[in-house]
């Protein structure tokens, strides 16, 4: 066992660096010295060493909770390619694959269990983990367990009571995103023996974030775009956005391209590729693009479009210039963003009915009978239920939400989706097809000796171990399926990439779906709240953006960035008042003059030299006798006359 005095040694050995960020030595100790912490960092801080590093300066097994599927991974496989052993487990892999996951985790060596949030609560891991050797609880992205944070999930809340299953393990939360009220309640919600945040800071000294309120959002994209060399990404709202935009970029001889959750998977990964490669410049895209992403010289982020809160704005801006380089975080704001806005988050909120009947709709579509889909997970094409039912896409991704806040079930993030077969005949008439189809005997009963309940649901299945107990070759194994399946004998369900819906509990009826109208408008209102944060800082035309966005996440003793626009436009104001103030007093020492000849003679707007005059007075640099004429005042006479 190593003591926590090596961590260094630890760091250097795996990942090669020679020394910590600023703040992630002081949350590993606090770990290794078995306090549960809550960790602040900003995007890029390097959150995912903070528990990787005490885990390997531990016996035993790091669990990590994360929402994001995509991200858990990609974490996976690096620490693979470092020879650290790391298992996943979420909705897309088959009940076998997860059984196997868990018993490694309980005999083997794996040193990192990676676990969406909705699989806490079921059976075959809670079970597992009492079994299990566990030194650290991660909990990533910790404000999707506040009621106030801005991706609330319950499935989140099952962790307090895995932590009575592993009782004395201390818990790191960690989080890019949480106010101080979000602070307070993630740490009361998991229990924290006693508070304990360490916060690092939320300032970039090398991001400088603007604000450009602008009639044509194209004309200043492009002015921004030829400014600033490098590469760069413009966030749009919606797909066709992303679209249209990457079409106008091209127009004007800019290699850009578009990336959005409607592109195939394989074609998003060679789009991806192609802009982290530096052959794509720009990338037009919605929020789909961000995880995973590890280009640290991002010269530019611009968002065309406004965020619903700064959460996430500061989340997407934070993706520029990791390298530590000068970049550039671009707001741009149009007159008729803010009430577009408002509409936007009012249809985020369908009526109490509408939600019902979705849910209907959707467990119809997916086939789920009333009492029955608890633990289990469908795969979900919103594109083909929308087109089925005419219902727009908008609607049901938000009553899809609301109903995941309220603990029903969970929309995961697309992921790689194993095959899913079920069968359409009895076990009666199987058998006779199974006496009649000698060619297909082997195959079924390969099947049925693999797989349990195919005959009652979707069962995920492995076409490539299917093969290896079969004797087939896998190409053989799809082939035989596609033939069950026109012969109408199975549903099959080819192995695809898309969201999953995981039932948190059984199908119920309608009428008894319950989402109370005090939650339901609470919600309402700090989703109003947290764009109204938004909508302050792009009209804020006084404060140093970079402090106003500390402020907001509670880090309060930041300063100024005076890289800002609006720290450049202050600083350049300061040179404009100086240069005045130096004009007005030698136009004075030569001969005194009237508030009205002087602004006269320097033209322009008389106010600025109104207000230069009245500071000039007050730091005693300027005089005015009983007829009002205006004098500069000499250093000697300031001085009391001494040389």
């Amino acid at each position: 066992m190593t003591d926590g005095t090596d961590i260094g040694k630890i760091l250097k050995r795996y990942w090669g660096f020679d020394s910590f960020r600023p703040m992630q030595e002081r949350i590993i100790r606090s770990v290794l010295d078995g306090h549960d912490t809550l960790a602040l960092l900003p995007t890029g801080g390097g959150k995912s060493l903070t528990y990787q590093v005490p885990a390997m300066a531990r016996e035993g097994l790091c669990i990590v909770v994360t929402p994001l599927i995509a991200l858990m991974k990609d974490q996976v496989d690096r620490l693979r390619s470092l020879n650290i052993r790391a298992v996943a487990v979420h909705s897309g892999l088959s009940q076998r694959q997860i059984d196997i996951a868990l018993d490694n985790c309980v005999y083997g060596d794996v040193k990192f269990l990676y676990i969406a949030p909705e699989r806490l609560g079921t059976d075959i891991f809670r079970l597992r983990v009492q079994r299990m050797n566990v030194c650290l609880l991660a909990v990533d992205e910790a404000h999707c367990i506040s009621q106030w944070g801005y991706d609330f999930r319950p499935s989140y809340l099952r962790i307090a009571e895995i932590r009575k299953l592993i009782p004395d393990v201390p818990v790191l939360a960690l989080t890019a995103s949480a106010t101080a009220r979000v602070a307070e309640d993630i740490m009361e919600r998991l229990e924290f023996g006693s508070p304990n945040i360490l916060r690092g800071s939320f300032a970039r000294s090398n991001l400088s974030y603007a604000v450009r309120h602008v009639e044509d959002k194209n004309e200043q994209l492009l002015r921004i775009i030829n400014n600033v060399p490098g590469s760069g990404i413009v966030y749009v709202r919606l797909r066709e956005g992303a679209e249209k935009v990457a079409a106008f970029l091209r127009d004007e001889g800019i290699e850009a391209d578009y990336y959005h959750g409607g592109l195939p998977n394989a074609e998003r990964a060679q789009r991806q590729e192609a802009w982290t490669c530096g052959r794509t410049r720009v990338m037009v895209a919605t929020n789909a693009f961000g995880m995973g992403i590890d280009k640290p010289d991002v010269r530019f982020v611009v968002h065309y479009t406004m965020c619903d809160s700064l959460e996430s704005y500061y989340q997407e801006a934070g993706r520029a210039g990791r390298d530590g380089r000068r970049s550039y975080a671009v707001l741009l704001v149009s007159p008729d963003d803010l009430q577009r806005v408002n509409s936007r988050i009012d249809n985020e909120f369908p009526p109490l009915d509408q939600i019902k009947q979705i849910y209907e709709k959707i467990c119809s579509y997916l086939r789920v009978a009333i009492g029955d889909g608890l633990q289990s997970s469908f795969v979900f094409n919103i594109h083909d239920f929308c087109a089925r039912e005419h219902i727009f896409t908008g609607k049901v991704q938000s009553a899809l939400k609301i109903l995941q806040q309220n603990g029903y079930l969970t929309l995961t993030d697309e992921m790689e989706n194993p095959a899913r077969i079920m069968f359409c005949v009895s076990r009666d008439d199987l058998y006779k097809i199974r006496v009649e189809r000698n060619d297909l005997d082997h195959f079924l009963r390969t099947i049925l000796r693999m797989y349990n309940g195919v005959f009652t649901e979707f069962r995920a299945i492995d076409e490539n171990e299917i093969a290896t107990v079969s004797g087939y070759t896998v190409e053989k194994v799809k082939e035989l399926f596609k033939r069950l399946w026109q012969m109408r004998i199975i549903r099959y369900i080819p192995s695809n990439r898309s969201p999953m819906i995981f039932f948190d509990e059984e199908r119920l009826p309608t009428e008894d779906i319950y989402i109370a109208p005090e939650t339901y408008r609470l919600r309402k209102e700090m989703l109003h709240e947290r764009f109204e944060k938004m909508a302050e800082y792009a009209s804020n035309d006084v404060e140093c953006r970079s402090r106003m966005l500390s402020d907001y996440f509670g880090d309060t003793g930041a300063e100024d960035c005076g890289i800002c626009d609006i720290c450049l436009a202050r600083r350049k104001r300061k040179r404009t008042d100086e240069a005045l103030c130096e004009r007005i007093c030698t136009e004075l020492g030569s001969r005194p003059a009237t508030i009205r000849d002087l602004a006269a003679k320097i033209g322009g707007d008389p106010q600025p030299v109104i207000d230069a005059v009245q500071r000039l007075h007050e730091e005693g640099r300027l005089a005015t006798d009983a007829s009002g004429l205006i004098s500069a005042v000499r250093q000697d006479e300031k001085n009391g006359g001494h040389a």
